[in-house]
C-alpha cells in the first residue's frame, strides 16, 4: 500500500505504508505519519499516476512538450 501527500512546498509526494520518513525535492524532509494522507494506493505504478493526476490539478497541465510545440 503507498500513501499519497503533500510536501509544504506543496508537492505530492508518495511514499510506502510503513515508512517513517520522506524528503520531498525541495530539500525538507517529513515526517509521514504526521502528514494528511489524501489517498491509499495498492501499487508504485498508481502511486506514480495518482501524483501525477494531483500535480496536474493543482498546476495545470504539466505533462512535456516537444520545442516545436512551443
Amino acid at each position: 500500500m503507498y500513501l499519497i501527500f503533500r510536501c509544504d512546498c506543496g508537492r505530492a509526494l508518495y511514499a510506502k505504508e510503513g515508512v517513517a520518513t520522506r524528503k520531498c525535492v525541495c530539500g525538507k524532509t517529513l515526517k509521514v505519519k504526521s502528514r494528511r494522507i489524501f489517498k491509499k494506493v495498492a501499487t508504485r505504478e498508481d502511486a506514480s499516476l495518482a501524483v501525477q493526476e494531483m500535480q496536474d490539478k493543482i498546476y495545470g497541465n504539466t505533462d512535456f512538450q516537444l520545442a516545436s510545440d512551443l
